[in-house]
């Protein structure tokens, strides 16, 4: 039974575990993977049940704010009371989610199912996010790189696979994935064993994490405000990052008359070069400071997303890739920045940060969708190209760490 003590229960593990680093990070591409399915059967599930593009933007609606509401509670509760099952407990939900989805009858049915695979994200992350800093050896820009590279290759794998197996063949064809929640769920009840046996249970007055080596001396205000512009970059970079995911392979349709399974290679590139982009933001934050990295990696994206809208198919493409490399270095930056910010509270600030992400996207695509529905898929793309200007504001962070030495 997990205990609220105010001091840890095992010294803090000392050098980098990389072997529980790659199989936390390999169990994020396998959730990552299975929820990738719900974005890329968009254009069969918009056939099967004569969807409109809001309706669309609804079923991400629904399953990303069932992937974000509760990951804050979920990181608040867990940094009192660890539970190194629920790791495998949210895998859980994910695996009853995907054969639901396989053999959903109606379009209601369809967004319990999404649902079900959100809440399973909701468990997984707080918790996946505590074990890679336990395990980085206080390397936690890597670490939290090594995890989210997971996450994201598993989410350009994700639509590759669904091309090859659920497009031709059927929305039967999601229950095929169960197999991988099962594999997910074996690893994970394994790194569950060793994150028992070398967890650190803080409370929220612990002074082992007001004392952590390397915690910013800020006042309240000055943490507040600057949690708040974190949460405005997040919120420019996952409204983009939504008309990319979930409306990429249809305006690459609309305007180039692209067929679906040639529009999921494209949607394959982009989600590639955004998990190559992730490794990279982790590490470069650890070496020049994160402000740094969060800067170029928002800011810098503009130029191209400005671009995008104009090129022909060839460009399109590859102007799409520098944005996947780009903006998507921004995230394992801003998080460990936030989690320097609040020592001690990973998996509040991981709940909070990965639930704003996801909700952000959904509320996006939802919007996106109903905007699509109005106006034309090529004008969510005009309109989205404005978006990563907002990076500009990380002018007004506070310089919290330096160079690596």
């Amino acid at each position: 039974m997990n205990r609220d003590i105010d001091t840890p229960t095992s010294p803090v593990v000392k050098n980098t575990v990389y072997a529980i680093l790659f199989a936390i990070s390999f169990s994020h591409l396998l959730n990552d993977l299975l929820q990738a399915v719900v974005p890329a059967i968009y254009p069969m599930l918009k056939e099967n049940f004569k969807l409109s593009f809001t309706q669309v933007g609804l079923i991400t609606l629904v399953f990303q704010l069932s992937a974000s509401i509760f990951q804050p509670l979920v990181g608040y509760y867990t940094d009192k009371r660890p539970n190194p099952l629920s790791l495998a407990i949210g895998m859980g939900f994910t695996l009853i989610g995907l054969i639901c989805i396989s053999l959903a009858p109606s379009y209601g049915f369809v967004l319990a199912s999404v649902s079900l695979i959100g809440i399973g994200s909701s468990i997984f992350h707080p918790e996946a996010s505590r074990v890679a800093q336990l395990a980085s050896g206080g390397r936690k820009g890597l670490a939290q790189s090594i995890f989210q590279v997971g996450g994201n290759a598993g989410s350009a794998i994700g639509p590759l696979i669904a091309a090859l197996i659920v497009i031709p063949h059927g929305q039967a064809y999601i229950s095929w994935f169960a197999l991988f929640a099962l594999l997910a769920i074996v690893i994970l009840t394994a790194v569950g064993k060793w994150y028992k046996a070398n967890m650190v249970v803080n409370t929220s007055t612990s002074r082992v994490a007001k004392l952590e080596i390397g915690a910013p001396v800020l006042s309240k205000g000055k943490i507040t405000l600057s949690i708040g512009i974190l949460l405005v970059l997040i919120f420019s970079k996952y409204f983009y990052m939504a008309s990319m995911t979930s409306y990429f392979t249809f305006y690459l349709i609309d305007k180039f008359g692209l067929s679906v399974q040639q529009s999921q290679i494209y949607l394959f590139a982009f989600l590639a070069a955004v998990a190559a982009g992730t490794i990279l933001g982790g590490p470069l934050g650890d070496r020049y400071g994160r402000k740094l990295i969060i800067w170029v990696s928002i800011l810098g994206a503009a130029p191209f997303t400005l671009l995008l809208p104009h090129m022909d198919l060839f460009w399109t493409v590859v102007l799409a890739v520098l944005i996947g490399v780009i903006i998507s270095s921004a995230f394992s930056a801003i998080l460990v920045y936030a989690t320097d910010l609040v020592p001690g509270k990973v998996g509040m600030i991981a709940g909070l940060f990965f639930g704003f992400a996801f909700g952000m996207g959904g509320i996006g695509s939802a919007l996106l969708g109903w905007l699509a529905d109005h106006t034309s898929i090529q004008y969510v793309f005009q309109v989205c190209a404005y978006l990563p200007l907002i990076g500009i504001i990380t002018g007004l962070l506070p310089n919290i760490a330096g160079k690596r030495k």
